[in-house]
């Protein structure tokens, strides 16, 4: 019942507390994600984005599980954009893998976890979600980065 009194952003961010004490999840603060925004930030507002949709929509889903997962979905831990010898020219593709393997080392995930995070690059990852709670990461994910895609186009337009 609390949990349905907080606002998204209130229980994203209590979450994300938890996973910071317990692993290496404050170094997502470490790496860009999208023009000025970090791959923490990114995640945060996936994971509030997610929510907010699972409460429009009035899905019946696990709320601990959706945070949980959107919040990891990225946890590759490394900066994509430092790519001299071409190691990361896939990233886009591969680093829900190794994100997964990061986050496997570091907490006990559960199925639908493991899901959101290896499934929320569909379709360039061939393989769909299999949970509500996945396919509605993978959406906000969608939603998170075109929103911060374009918000660095528009700044980097106005300096102009």
């Amino acid at each position: 019942m609390e949990n349905e009194l907080m606002t998204a952003e209130q229980l994203v961010l209590r979450i994300a507390d938890k996973l910071e004490t317990e692993s290496r999840y404050s170094l997502t603060k470490d790496y860009i994600q999208h023009g000025s925004v970090s791959v923490y930030a990114h995640c945060i507002s996936v994971a509030a984005e997610s929510l907010r949709i699972a409460r429009r929509l009035r899905l019946n889903v696990d709320t601990d599980s959706l945070i949980r997962g959107a919040l990891l979905h990225d946890y590759f831990l490394y900066d994509w954009h430092d790519n001299p010898d071409g190691r990361h020219n896939l990233h886009g593709f591969t680093h829900p893998y190794k994100a997964l393997k990061n986050a496997i080392e570091d907490f006990d995930l559960n199925e639908k976890e493991c899901d959101i995070i290896v499934h929320h690059m569909f379709p360039l990852v061939p393989v769909p979600p299999h949970s509500k709670e996945a396919w509605v990461v993978c959406l906000a994910d969608k939603i998170c980065a075109t929103r911060e895609t374009l918000l660095m186009r528009k700044a980097s337009m106005s300096v102009r």
